[in-house]
C-alpha cells in the first residue's frame, strides 16, 4: 500500500474491522437477533485506499481539522478503517482508531429508534400529539411525536441561538425543553407536510419518551438501541461535562473567527462537554467501528419488531433546491439508496450512510465543527463513490449498485469551500 506523504496514517488491521457479527440478546419484548451481510475478511485495494486517502487529506485542508477517523465497509470487496492526522495543530499525539467521539447528528436516529420501538411495543402511539407528554408546548396541539422524528413539526433550530453558550461555556448543564426553546421561538412553517432540520424536535421526542417511560433517555438508548446491537463502545454520557469516553477520545476543536477568516494555526480546545447540550438530537459518544456497525445496522432496519409502518417509507425533500435523490424522513437522510446522517456538535463533524441492501458502509467524524457539518458531510460521500466502485474480491460478485454522484463532485466542492485561513492581528 502506497501511504500519502502529506498526512500521518495509521489504518487498522481488516480482521479488526469487520462489520460481520451475528448479534444475539434479549430485548424489552422478544428475543431479537441480526446478522449483518456477510464481509469479506481483506483491506480495500491500494488504488481504492489511495484515492480515499487523498480525500481525507483534501477534507482536512479545507476544514481546518487537525485529524480525522474513517471507516468504509464494501461486502464483496473489503474494509478500510484508518486514522489521518494528530490530537491538534502543534502536532500532538497521532489519532488512533479506537478513539471515541460524539456522533452529532446521528443522534437522531437513536432517538427515532427508542420511539419506533416504544410504538411497535405499544407503549406510546406515533400519533400522539406532543403536549401528552410535554407541557409547556400548548401550541403545539397537531404536532405528533411522528413529526418530531420526521422532522415536520414546522419547529425551528436552537443552534444559531445556543451556539455561543456551547462554546463559551461548555460545562453548562441544559435542560432539554430550555435548549429547545430557543427553537420554539422562531417562526414556524406549517407542521406534516415540509422537512425542516430542527434540533428542538429532537430534544423535544427525547424529553416526551422519557415522560412516556419514566426512563431516562439514556437508558432507552442503551436498553432499545446500543444493546441489542451489541455497541460496547456507544452511550448517551450523563450531563456533567467531561470528554468522551470511552478512553482514549479524540480531541474536539473549533476556530475562532478573525477578520477575513479564521484563526487555523490555534484551534480552541472543546473535548470537555456536557452532553445535555446535544441529549437527544446530538449527544451520543462513539467510536469508528461501532458507529459502522450502528449505520448499517440501522439502514436494515434491524431493531424493529414490527413491518408497518415503514419508517422510510414516504421520505421529503430536504429543500426546495436539493437533489431529488436527496431526501428526510424517519430521523434520516436518505441520499441514493443509502440511509443516515451528518451533522455537528461542538467539536467535531460527523457522518455515517449505509446501503440497506448491500450493506456497503461510510461512517466519518473530522475533529473540528467550525464548518459545521459540509465537510463531514462531503467527505462520506466522497469516500462512498470512490468505494462503490471497489472490484470484488476472488470469489465474490458485486451487486448492481451505484450513486447518484461522483467522487470528483464531491471533491471539488470540498475544495471550493475550504474556510480561509488568516493570521490574528497584532495587539
Amino acid at each position: 500500500m502506497q501511504l500519502l506523504s502529506s498526512r500521518r496514517w495509521r489504518a487498522a488491521a481488516a480482521t479488526a474491522v469487520v462489520l460481520g457479527l451475528v448479534l444475539t440478546g434479549c430485548s424489552s419484548e422478544d428475543s431479537f437477533s441480526y446478522t449483518p451481510p456477510d464481509q469479506v475478511d481483506a483491506s480495500l485495494p491500494d488504488d481504492t485506499v489511495a484515492a480515499m486517502q487523498t480525500a481525507v487529506d483534501n477534507a482536512l485542508t479545507a476544514s481546518g481539522a487537525s485529524g480525522a477517523i474513517v471507516g468504509v465497509w464494501v461486502p464483496w470487496s473489503g474494509s478500510w478503517v484508518a486514522a489521518a492526522g494528530t490530537q491538534d495543530k502543534e502536532g500532538g499525539a497521532e489519532l488512533t482508531t479506537d478513539m471515541s467521539f460524539r456522533i452529532a447528528d446521528v443522534t437522531r436516529l437513536m432517538t427515532c429508534d427508542v420511539l419506533y420501538a416504544l410504538a411497535d411495543e405499544g407503549t406510546v402511539e406515533l400519533d400522539a400529539k406532543v403536549p401528552t407528554y410535554v407541557s409547556g408546548v400548548a401550541d403545539m396541539t397537531d404536532v405528533t411525536l411522528l413529526d418530531l422524528c420526521n422532522g415536520t413539526s414546522g419547529a425551528g433550530s436552537s443552534e444559531e441561538t445556543a451556539k455561543a453558550a456551547w462554546i463559551n461555556t461548555p460545562e453548562r448543564v441544559w435542560a432539554p425543553l430550555e435548549l429547545a426553546g430557543y427553537g420554539l421561538g422562531r417562526a414556524r412553517v406549517a407542521p406534516h407536510t415540509t422537512f425542516r432540520d430542527s434540533d428542538a424536535g429532537y430534544l423535544l421526542l427525547g424529553l416526551a419518551l422519557e415522560r412516556a417511560t419514566g426512563m431516562t433517555a439514556r437508558e432507552l438508548i442503551a436498553e432499545y438501541v446500543t444493546e441489542p446491537l451489541g455497541l460496547t463502545q456507544t452511550e448517551l454520557p450523563t450531563p456533567q461535562a467531561a470528554p468522551p469516553v470511552p478512553e482514549p477520545a479524540m480531541n474536539g476543536h473549533y476556530m475562532s473567527a478573525v477578520e477575513g477568516g479564521f484563526n487555523c494555526a490555534a484551534p480552541v480546545d472543546i473535548t470537555t462537554l456536557s452532553s445535555s447540550s446535544g441529549f437527544t438530537d446530538s449527544g451520543v459518544v462513539s467510536t469508528i467501528t461501532d458507529l459502522g456497525r450502528y449505520a448499517q445496522a440501522e439502514a436494515a432496519q434491524a431493531l424493529r419488531t414490527k413491518e408497518e409502518p415503514a419508517r422510510f417509507g414516504s421520505p421529503l425533500p430536504v429543500s426546495d433546491t436539493a437533489a431529488s435523490w436527496f431526501q428526510a424522513t424517519g430521523g434520516a437522510y436518505l441520499v441514493g439508496s443509502m440511509v443516515g446522517q451528518h451533522g455537528w456538535t461542538p467539536g467535531y463533524a460527523t457522518a455515517a450512510y449505509s446501503d440497506p441492501a448491500t450493506g456497503f458502509t461510510v461512517a466519518v467524524v473530522l475533529n473540528d465543527s467550525t464548518a459545521g457539518a459540509l465537510f463531514a458531510q462531503q467527505l462520506s460521500w466522497e469516500l462512498a463513490a470512490i468505494a462503490s466502485k471497489a472490484p470484488a474480491a476472488s470469489g465474490q460478485t458485486a451487486p448492481d449498485f451505484g450513486l447518484p454522484f461522483t467522487a470528483e463532485q464531491y471533491h471539488q466542492a470540498t475544495t471550493d469551500a475550504a474556510l480561509p485561513c488568516v493570521a490574528p492581528a497584532e495587539e
